[in-house]
């Protein structure tokens, strides 16, 4: 019988565990031919969530939970729930209930059809406009300068077999996008849209600092767009610069500027420091990430478990 994994990132969601495990039993028992686990990652709750999860795996073995030791990032949760999942594919859904627990069966027929990588993609989303008009420039930014065949209302529900699951796993990227990371390995895949529903209780955790370090992880893990940008405007404010100067030379010998232009240097130094700083925080962005994977710190920290036994797939040195 097939094992199939279902891995799902916790923050602070005791509110719609419970709706959420019952929807995931009634899906499991209605896939006889399949037998599922859940893997629960608390990634480093304030509330019940972990608890609630313990005490739920007591009387059914298929929730396996593990508790972080901290808030790592759903990044990192979602890697996590990669490294400890034992089936011969893989789901990853958030815990929220606004993608529906009720696709994951026709996402494991489209698997057996010969896809290793399958997408449950937006069609349209039941979220404040604020985080719609977020969505919509990050996915059209990403679909534009990095990848063409990226879902153009995006995805944060996924489904891969083994060998994708055991790939990302083993690349245990600390500053990255985990969903960019599935693009970029590339194998066969299919696309399931769907229409996100509103959120099941309570208000979503990502705030604006969070969404920017999203924005930011993307594009710096998967494209040279940042770093070419800032060389570009350097060349091209370099060019305008030597023409300004070649401008202010001719007008000097031909009498038109009769005394030192404060105005003009203010403005000529103020551009050219603001493009600087530009610049340098952009390679720095690069940089920092350099640093941390140097560091070869672990990507997670495991705290508590429950029904967990240790991975099967070891995380690289």
């Amino acid at each position: 019988m097939t094992l199939v994994s279902v891995v799902i990132p916790v923050y602070e969601n005791a509110g719609v565990l419970p709706d959420l495990l019952d929807r995931l039993r009634d899906v499991a028992d209605r896939t006889p031919a399949v037998a599922f686990e859940f893997v629960f990652v608390d990634d480093g709750s304030g509330d019940d969530s972990f608890a609630i999860l313990k005490e739920r795996g007591g009387r059914d073995p298929r929730v396996r939970a593990l508790r972080l030791s901290r808030n790592f990032g759903s990044n990192a949760a979602v890697l996590a729930g990669l490294t400890y999942a034992r089936g011969e594919c893989v789901a990853v859904m958030t815990a929220d209930l606004q993608d529906p627990p009720e696709l994951i069966p026709e996402m494991i027929e489209l698997w057996r059809g010969g896809a290793e990588v399958v997408l449950a993609a937006r069609r349209s989303r039941s979220d404040p406009l604020a985080s719609r008009m977020f969505a919509a420039l990050f996915n059209r930014l990403f679909r534009r300068f990095v990848f063409s065949d990226f879902p153009p209302g995006g995805f944060d529900f996924v489904l891969v077999g083994r060998r994708v699951a055991d790939l990302l796993a083993r690349m245990a990227e600390r500053n990255s996008y985990i969903y960019g990371q599935v693009m970029w390995a590339g194998f066969e895949r299919r696309v399931l849209y769907y229409d996100r529903g509103p959120r099941a209780s309570g208000s979503s955790r990502w705030t604006l600092a969070k969404k920017l370090k999203y924005f930011i992880d993307a594009f710096t893990a998967f494209s040279y767009l940042p770093v070419r940008a800032a060389s570009l405007l350097g060349v091209l404010l370099a060019v305008a610069g030597f023409g300004y100067a070649a401008v202010v030379v001719v007008w000097h010998f031909a009498g038109r500027i009769k005394e030192p232009g404060f105005a003009a240097l203010m403005v000529a130094l103020l551009i050219v420091s603001g493009v600087q700083l530009v610049v340098i925080g952009v390679m720095g962005e690069y940089l920092w990430r350099v640093l941390e994977e140097s560091r070869r710190r672990p990507a997670f920290v495991v705290d508590q478990t429950s029904n967990v036994e240790q991975p099967i797939v070891a995380r690289a040195d």
